[in-house]
């Protein structure tokens, strides 16, 4: 038996460039991990079945979650017969934007790979990875990354120094928003899905540690669709700016919206402040911007 974090990210930058001719998008993403984690407590089982448990009301627990999917996926790949058990504590927003399914998924390979010796390569596993799902591979790279592709191809980068003393405010506001349906409802015939500036002078100003810079480049062109059939997201991205976040974004398809801070004293006056003036009902944290 063993236990292992699972992590989360925010997308500093996603812009969509067009739709493929695989019914897939092509797009280009830099993703950076936070400092907020599930967990995973996971055990071997001579019985070959695949168990999940999770208190959470709002998780899965059959075949279709990503953990049941990545477990059955290592167990098969490497012919072991038995099973296992897996369970879930669960502390982030589930379909929420931040990978938290992807993470879980992640942590379920790397750590049935431990409990069986390594006995999968990096390769092997980021291989495995892959064919799980766009967000997956980045996971397996304790930093930030570079996303291209559909999402599948993910360049690992170093920690971002302008990022050491940083924090993140998440708001979330009870409800999530399917990753398939926001790509399904972009518009290029509209603006808003294309960056202004282009991913290597916002990669630039983030090796540079250009605040201002990084603060009015962050972007993500699912907030086009995501914003126009949920406005209250464009609120609380507003919110957080007038309560004095330095820069504000939704993260992924939604819908969870972060807003980005230089330190943690910071992050809990923004947080105080978006509260008195956001009255609806959320869910809130502060958290480092690393993981």
């Amino acid at each position: 038996m063993l236990t292992v974090r699972s992590g989360c990210k925010i997308n500093l930058f996603l812009n969509v460039l067009h739709r493929r001719d695989d019914g897939f998008h092509e797009l280009e993403s830099v993703m950076q991990p936070i400092g907020l984690y599930d967990q995973l407590t996971i055990e071997a089982q001579d019985r070959p079945a695949i168990d999940l448990t999770c208190a959470h009301p709002e998780v899965p627990l059959g075949p279709e979650n990503l953990v049941c999917k990545a477990a059955k996926r290592f167990l098969e790949a490497n012919g072991i017969e038995g099973g296992v058990k897996i369970h879930l504590e669960k502390k982030l927003p589930v379909a929420a934007g931040v990978g938290g399914g992807s993470g879980n998924a992640a942590a379920t390979l790397t750590g049935l790979n431990a409990l069986n010796d390594g006995m999968m390569g990096d390769a092997a596993l980021w291989a495995l990875a892959a064919e799980l799902g766009s967000d997956v591979p980045f996971f397996l790279s304790p930093g930030p990354g570079i996303a291209t592709g559909r999402g599948e191809r993910v360049e690992s980068l170093p920690a971002f120094s302008m990022f050491e003393d940083s924090c993140v405010i998440l708001v979330n506001p009870g409800f999530g928003v399917p990753t398939p349906w926001a790509y399904k409802h972009l518009s290029f015939d509209e603006g808003g899905v294309h960056s202004p500036i282009t991913l290597g002078n916002f990669l630039s100003a983030l090796n540079a540690s250009q605040w201002s810079e990084v603060m009015s480049g962050l972007f993500n062109s699912l907030e086009q669709p995501v914003f126009r059939k949920y406005p209250i997201l464009q609120l609380i991205r507003s919110g957080l700016l007038e309560a004095g976040a330095d820069g504000a974004l939704l993260s992924g398809s939604g819908a969870t919206v972060f807003g980005i801070v230089r330190d943690g004293e910071q992050g809990e006056a923004v947080r105080h402040r978006f509260l008195e003036i956001y009255e609806g009902d959320c869910w809130s944290q502060v958290v480092p911007l690393g993981a």
